[in-house]
């Protein structure tokens, strides 16, 4: 098979995509599973789907920058763009085809309850630049969502406004920069955990901070000597991801929250995993000054490409005078949304308004539909479902730790010795079987790990067939049917792609061909 660039089939001739019933097939299609290319490679310069009127007479203020030749992008008729996104969309897994067994991710059941709510008049049509007067009603579900976000996690005060998870730890710590600032403390380190999320470290140099990773123990927790011996007072912070991602809660958690506090640092925690302890645990409890809470992890919004995300960070009483604007206040009458600080102790604005409006109406429906005794059930279930795949697959895979586990179950290769079958061989094969691959390589403390969560959503029944998939696929692997795995995915709309020729030499601009 040849490659191009991205690592994918050069044509559709070269996709491998022979008919099953062992007749060629000049397509490369297979039924509906149908071979499609990009857009750029099946549009042309002269197909439009849309007809623009002619621009009128206007003055420029691009001062001398106005485009000089045409832009050149290619085009498809109306009913081929239509096709073009229905097929591409025929490609994706999702969580409403299947188990989606992606560890550290929470890849959970949307209800459809939370999508009818936000649908309603009055939540789907607002925007941000109305009268502060005529939004009264999603201001109050704002202050509600954040009332039960400080209630569920035992902290005084939430910044909103942050539109992710990362987004929520950048929020923190600069939070905490702001407070040490405040005070005249110029700290210059952050603590990072080997176990915590890739984020963390990633956004404590962004804002500026030399990160000190601290060892694991064997056991996959933070090892608390070695953090203590770290400690000292350029410290501004800890960054701790509890349960952590060896799917693990971290037993001394309150000991390393109080080592911190006691030479003048912070203790943010990665609240990614929060859906393993939502109504069990409360991290103000534990000693904990900042923590963002994913609303697609946790609260069941959707888990979006890279958006519209939600990640809302709690904040200690010492943070609380720092935290970001806007923010929603609530009056004896009415609502009000704070958009300049008076105080001049906050650090500032993050975004250009305040939050996603959608995952917080999704959020609050999810929470109100449960009530407490159902979040609680959320964690317990979410706990059962991950120590039952632990249970049932530790007898023929390589489980990386004694004992139970929280949310996710964490494997290793140590199983695969011998077979010539790697972890992302493995996965490949899963691939074939239906599923989504688990989280492979990560986290990084364990050698080819697969780190597996099931979530809360998944009944008996969906899991027992995943568990029923996964030993079978071992058995293969250990019966030598190495081409198996070798060569997999066979039944995907393309084959394997070549990963290390698209890392080297990717295509990053579209460039118009002579046509």
């Amino acid at each position: 098979m040849t490659m191009n660039n991205q690592g994918r089939p050069t044509s559709i001739e070269n996709a491998s995509n022979s008919n099953r019933s062992g007749y060629p097939s000049y397509t490369g299609s297979r039924g509906l599973s149908q071979v499609e290319g990009l857009i750029y490679e099946i549009g042309d310069t002269h197909r439009t789907g849309v007809d623009l009127p002619e621009v009128e007479e206007f003055e420029s203020r691009l001062g001398g920058m106005e485009r000089s030749g045409e832009i050149g992008l290619a085009g498809l008729t109306e009913p081929e763009a239509m096709r073009h996104y229905t097929r591409l969309s025929r490609k994706n897994y999702a969580i409403d085809l299947g188990l989606y067994p992606l560890g550290s991710c929470t890849m959970k059941h949307n209800p459809r309850l939370n999508e009818k709510v936000v649908r309603l008049p009055g939540l789907s049509d607002i925007h941000p630049l109305q009268p502060i007067s005529t939004t009264q009603g999603a201001l109050d579900l704002i202050d509600t969502l954040a009332h039960w976000l400080k209630t569920l996690t035992g902290m005084p005060a939430v910044a909103m406004s942050p539109k992710a998870g990362a987004h929520g730890e950048l929020c923190g710590l600069m939070t905490i920069r702001a407070a040490l600032e405040a005070k005249g403390d110029a700290r210059s380190i952050v603590l990072a955990p080997e176990s915590a999320h890739g984020t963390n470290p990633a956004t404590a140099a962004l804002c500026g901070y030399t990160v000190k990773p601290i060892p694991a123990t064997k056991d996959g927790r933070v090892d608390l000597e070695a953090m203590k011996e770290a400690l000292g007072p350029d410290v501004a912070a800890i960054m701790v991801t509890n349960p952590n991602t060896c799917g693990l809660f971290e037993r001394e958690i309150i000991e390393i929250a109080d080592a911190v506090h006691e030479v003048g640092g912070y203790f943010y925690c990665d609240g990614a995993n929060f859906n393993a302890i939502v109504g069990k645990v409360r991290p103000g409890d534990l000693g904990i000054d900042a923590m963002h809470i994913n609303l697609h992890k946790t609260f069941s919004t959707p888990h979006g490409g890279g958006g519209p995300g939600a990640g809302p960070v709690v904040l200690s009483e010492a943070l609380a005078p720092y935290a970001p604007i806007p923010y929603v206040v609530a009056g004896d009458e009415e609502f009000d949304l704070v958009e300049h600080d008076t105080s001049g102790k906050s650090f500032g604005r993050m975004t250009a308004f305040h939050g996603q409006m959608g995952m917080f109406v999704r959020a609050l429906a999810y929470m109100m539909s449960h009530g407490a005794d159902g979040l609680a059930k959320v964690a317990e279930d979410s706990v059962l479902n991950a120590n039952y795949i632990l249970a049932s697959l530790k007898d023929v895979m390589s489980a990386s730790f004694n004992g139970p586990c929280m949310h996710e179950a964490l494997f290793d290769d140590r199983f695969l010795k011998d077979t010539g079958v790697s972890t992302l061989d493995f996965s490949k094969a899963m691939i074939d079987e239906g599923y989504h691959p688990m989280t492979m390589y990560f986290p990084l403390v364990v050698h080819g790990a697969m780190l597996i969560e099931p979530t809360e959503s998944e009944s008996k029944l969906s899991v027992d067939q995943f568990i029923g998939m996964m030993r079978h696929l071992v058995a293969a692997a250990k019966a030598g049917e190495k081409d198996r795995f070798s060569g997999a995915p066979y039944n995907a709309p393309l084959r394997r792609l070549d990963e290390t020729a698209a890392a080297r030499n990717p295509v990053l601009r579209w460039t118009k061909s002579e046509q």
